[in-house]
């Protein structure tokens, strides 16, 4: 459902950060993320300044970066379980606070915001999703991000 609105040639991926300011994990996550969105973009500054830029496009990785402290609507909500759905069992119990299933998180996350866990960043293109503040998971989410190639 997502993926649709960024598959358009030329379109940044988005990457959005489930963000709880009070959360020391989270903070560090959203460090992490503007760091890497930093370099994407600075590396994209040299490509412009570059005679060699197919060459640099190849290599730089770009997105853009949502950071929201609301919890997800339950479109998104539907979308990050199923992302999550191919990376083991209790997808729904990682997210939402004593959820057992897709409806019981959907119900528990209407009654309750707070029960959805920060921080959670999810890549809507790929549809790819990282819970907690995993570094390398993270890092390793940004890295298969598809490389800009062709003209900006």
């Amino acid at each position: 459902m997502f993926r649709k609105l960024f598959s358009e040639h030329g379109a940044k991926n988005i990457v959005t950060l489930f963000h709880k300011p009070s959360a020391p994990a989270s903070n560090r996550v959203l460090t992490l993320l503007k760091q890497a969105n930093a370099q994407s973009v600075a590396h994209a500054t040299e490509d412009q300044a570059s005679s060699h830029t197919m060459q640099s496009k190849a290599e730089r990785t770009e997105f853009e970066l949502d950071v929201t402290e609301a919890p997800p609507t339950s479109d998104q909500l539907r979308s990050i379980l199923e992302y999550l759905r191919g990376n083991g069992s209790g997808a729904a119990g990682r997210l939402i606070r004593g959820a057992s299933d897709e409806a019981d998180a959907l119900k528990k996350l209407k009654a309750d915001s707070e029960s959805f866990q920060r921080p959670v960043v999810v890549d809507w293109h790929q549809g790819k999703v990282v819970v907690g503040e995993n570094e390398s998971e993270i890092l390793a989410l940004l890295k298969s991000i598809p490389k800009e190639t062709g003209s900006a």
